[in-house]
């Protein structure tokens, strides 16, 4: 008689707080002024890093937003904004084999909606157009960042 296997658990993420760890704004277009045409281009930089906390099942997730713009038409800097925004997660269910993945891609993904809305508020405050960040792919971003660490092995690795 074959013995029953249990189906595995499915993933359980509860998010136990967010915070602003770091935020900066500045004004450049206020502070040195621009003569003519202004035709913004906006250019946005992410970054993600993730530790265990001492606390079972936990981890801290800060995502790293640096958000430009740019005068398409010259004179430099309109604004820039970087925003470093962070999430203590509690993480069931995971193997450990997929546990990196779940943690650079499921836990932004929770906290995103919410940097969407802070970029927003803060360019509005600051004296321009509220700016609605695009959806990240974090996928695409875990993906880009693997292969990045993979080819710097590869280049660092001693040659036969």
């Amino acid at each position: 008689m074959a013995e029953e296997q249990q189906a595995p658990m499915p993933p359980k993420m509860q998010v136990l707080g967010q915070f602003i760890r770091d935020m900066s704004f500045e004004n450049i277009l206020s502070q040195k002024g621009v003569e003519g045409d202004v035709q913004p281009e906006i250019s946005v930089e992410v970054a993600l890093d993730a530790k265990k906390r001492p606390a079972d099942n936990q981890y801290e997730i800060i995502t790293k937003f640096t958000v430009g713009s740019k005068n398409k038409n010259g004179g430099g800097q309109l604004f820039l904004l970087e925003l470093e925004y962070g999430g203590i997660f509690h993480v069931e269910n995971v193997a450990e084999d997929q546990l990196h993945p779940f943690l650079m891609i499921e836990c932004p993904r929770m906290l995103f909606p919410f940097v969407r809305r802070i970029v927003s508020d803060i360019t509005r405050d600051g004296g321009f157009p509220p700016l609605n960040l695009d959806t990240v792919d974090f996928l695409a971003l875990y993906r880009a960042e693997i292969e990045r660490r993979a080819t710097a092995e590869a280049a660092t690795a001693p040659q036969n």
